[in-house]
């Protein structure tokens, strides 16, 4: 196994390790040594991978939209789906992936609920792949208006439909602290068949 891989699988085996750490202390009272004890290493050691505390959480954050982003892109360019198709594969992926990753979308709800908005790097991260994630959407539902598959609505009002399923399995998972938030699957379906053209 070459030096890369192995850095790159112990780097993730600490980002696993340090979540644990951040869900039970929170982001501010989780530190470098506390992260470094739970990854079973010396704090020389992480400084090898990391900078710093902010840096790990920064990095998970990264890793998660753009996995999201990564699951959007594949589908959105998938030729054998046709719209209707693609947008609910797409909320549903989101779904899964929050569901996949809960423990973390608790954290940064955590700290993005104990922060003033635009003074935290994890903010502006969250918002800039928002916009990502909103972008993508409104340009399927704009896609399938021209091919005639989606009904001629607004494209802000379809997004910010789609998008408010996604903000509430955040909320349920986040706040709620539920293990699950699979119901909302059959929300996206019938959010978007009402988009879509019945003939």
């Amino acid at each position: 196994m070459s030096k890369v891989i192995q850095h790159e699988k112990r780097r993730s085996e600490i980002l696993a390790k340090a979540l644990d750490v951040f869900v039970e202390e929170g982001f501010e009272d989780t530190t470098f040594q506390k992260i470094a004890d739970r990854a079973g290493i010396t704090r020389t050691i992480l400084y090898t991978y990391f900078k710093n505390k902010r840096e790990i959480f920064n990095y998970s954050i990264k890793q998660l939209l753009a996995a999201v982003e990564n699951d959007l892109v594949v589908v959105r360019k998938n030729k054998n789906l046709n719209c209707v198709e693609k947008l609910t594969q797409v909320i549903t992926l989101i779904i899964d992936r929050l569901e996949e990753n809960r423990k973390l979308i608790s954290v940064v709800y955590d700290l993005l609920v104990h922060i003033q908005a635009g003074k935290n790097d994890a903010d502006y991260r969250v918002r800039r792949r928002t916009v990502k994630v909103r972008h993508i959407l409104a340009s399927m539902v704009i896609d399938g208006i021209r091919s005639g598959e989606l009904q001629n609505v607004n494209v802000r009002v379809a997004d910010d439909l789609l998008y408010s399923i996604i903000e509430a399995a955040i909320f349920r998972l986040a706040v709620l602290k539920r293990q699950s938030a699979a119901a909302l699957k059959d929300v996206a379906v019938l959010a978007v068949q009402q988009l879509a053209v019945h003939s």
